[in-house]
């Protein structure tokens, strides 16, 4: 295991590929689920909360995360409070803002104050985040996600912004938590850990990669060149 990586920070994996959320809910090392509605539509998803309670069946204790949809504030409400009553596991995503740009704030603050386990997304500015912090402070449980991997995406070191959220977040409540989201690399994870994050979301792939943490890197070489060679004789390639 690399010595930059202690393993403090909680691992959810992210996704909405039924098989795989089974097979890594029998992995103890994934504390938690997140979806959302771009990755269920992706995983092929048509029967929304068909789909969640038959992942609930299958996880029942572990926190995830399933995301309301809506654009009008009384019915992201309505759809928070049902999503809410499918399992005491259950996180509801809010976003920060509606497709409009109005702030979700008040909202947060009202579901929060009902007792509703929140996990607010799509987060990219300090000022989102303090927003969020403001709303859920002294509520129920709740996550507060910052998109890293998109920040990079767009050509932005996300890491002075992710310390910065982090102890944000600490200083907001012990119940919340910040979550290094869109997670582009396996080393992200060591990343994120060196930002104080509490969690971070991590697609299948990358989980499975993390046995790779620690390897020698002249025995990676070896390997990699070992690779190279079986590949170009099973291709078959002369000169």
């Amino acid at each position: 295991m690399s010595s930059d990586f202690k393993n403090q920070i909680k691992i959810f994996l992210d996704g909405a590929d039924f098989d795989t959320m089974v097979e890594f809910s029998e992995n103890p090392q994934v504390k938690g689920f997140t979806t959302n509605p771009s990755l269920m539509k992706k995983a092929g998803v048509t029967d929304y909360k068909g789909f969640c309670l038959k992942v609930l069946e299958k996880i029942p204790t572990r926190p995830i995360s399933f995301e309301v949809f809506s654009d009008e504030f009384s019915e992201m409400e309505r759809q928070a409070l049902e999503i809410d009553s499918w399992g005491k596991n259950v996180y509801v995503k809010i976003p920060i803002t509606n497709s409009l740009g109005e702030s979700c704030g008040p909202l947060i603050k009202t579901l929060t104050r009902k007792g509703i386990k929140l996990n607010v997304t799509a987060i990219f500015t300090l000022e989102q985040v303090c927003t969020a912090c403001d709303a859920l402070k002294d509520g129920a449980p709740s996550i507060v996600s910052t998109f890293a991997g998109r920040l990079a995406d767009s050509g932005f070191d996300p890491m002075p912004m992710m310390k910065a959220a982090s102890a944000l977040c600490r200083a907001a409540g012990r119940d919340i938590e910040h979550l290094w989201a869109s997670t582009r690399e396996p080393f992200s994870i060591v990343q994120a850990e060196q930002c104080d994050c509490h969690i971070i979301t991590v697609p299948g792939p990358m989980i499975k990669k993390m046995s790779l943490f620690g390897k020698d890197p002249l025995e990676y070489s070896l390997d990699t060149v070992k690779d190279f060679k079986k590949d170009s004789e099973l291709a078959g390639f002369k000169l």
